[in-house]
C-alpha cells in the first residue's frame, strides 16, 4: 500500500483553574484562533512527553498530566494551503506548575488567558478546533482514564537494529510453530 492514510497526531492539555480554563490566542492562517495548549507529537516522545513540553513552549507553565480525558479526530481543509487534514488528539489533564514568567512563547502564540465556560462557548467561533468544547465538556462531565492506557515501547527512543535473518531449521508459519508446540 504505497500511500497509507496517517492521521496526524497531536496533544492538549485541559487546565482548569477557579473555574478557569487555561487556552492560548495563537496567529494562523485564519486570523486569530483560541485553541488548548496543544501540539504535534515529535520523534522520540511519548504522548504524555509532548502534553508536557507543548503546555510549557505555549504557556511558561510547568503541567504534570495525571489522566488522559479523550482521544478525539477531527478533520478540516487547510485554509492556506486546500490540504485535506486529520489530527487525532490525546487530551489530558493534570497539575498545572509554576509558571516561568518571561519565557518566550512558541512563534505564532500570542498570549495565554484564562476562560470561564461560559466565555470559551461564547468565543467558540475563535476556536481553533470543535475538539476543544468537546474535550472541556468531557473534562467537566468527569471523564478520566489511567494514564497506563498509554504504553510506549523503548524502541521508539531509538532507530531500531534491522530485522535478523530467521534462524535455519526455525518454523517459518505459524502452522509450524503450532505444531511443534504441541
Amino acid at each position: 500500500m504505497p500511500n497509507r492514510w496517517k492521521p496526524n497526531v497531536t496533544v492538549s492539555a485541559i487546565i482548569e483553574r477557579d473555574g478557569r480554563f487555561l487556552l492560548v490566542e495563537e496567529n494562523t492562517a485564519d486570523g486569530l484562533r483560541l485553541n488548548m495548549p496543544a501540539g504535534h507529537l515529535d520523534p522520540a516522545e511519548t504522548p504524555i512527553e509532548a502534553c508536557v513540553r507543548e503546555v510549557m513552549e505555549e504557556t511558561a507553565y510547568h503541567f504534570k498530566p495525571t489522566a488522559l480525558v479523550g482521544i478525539y479526530m477531527n478533520r478540516f481543509v487547510r485554509t492556506r494551503t486546500g490540504s485535506d487534514i486529520t489530527y487525532m488528539r490525546f487530551a489530558f489533564t493534570g497539575e498545572l506548575g509554576a509558571h516561568e514568567a518571561g519565557r518566550k512563547l512558541d512563534d505564532g502564540v500570542v498570549r495565554s488567558v484564562w476562560l470561564t465556560l461560559e466565555e470559551l462557548q461564547a468565543s467558540a467561533h475563535l476556536h481553533r478546533s470543535p475538539i476543544v468544547l468537546q474535550s472541556v465538556g468531557d473534562y467537566l462531565a468527569g471523564q478520566r482514564f489511567d494514564l497506563g492506557l498509554i504504553h510506549a515501547d523503548a524502541s521508539i527512543y531509538h532507530a531500531p537494529a534491522p530485522t535478523a535473518p530467521m534462524p535455519a531449521g526455525a518454523p517459518a508459519t505459524l502452522d509450524e510453530v503450532l505444531a511443534h508446540a504441541s
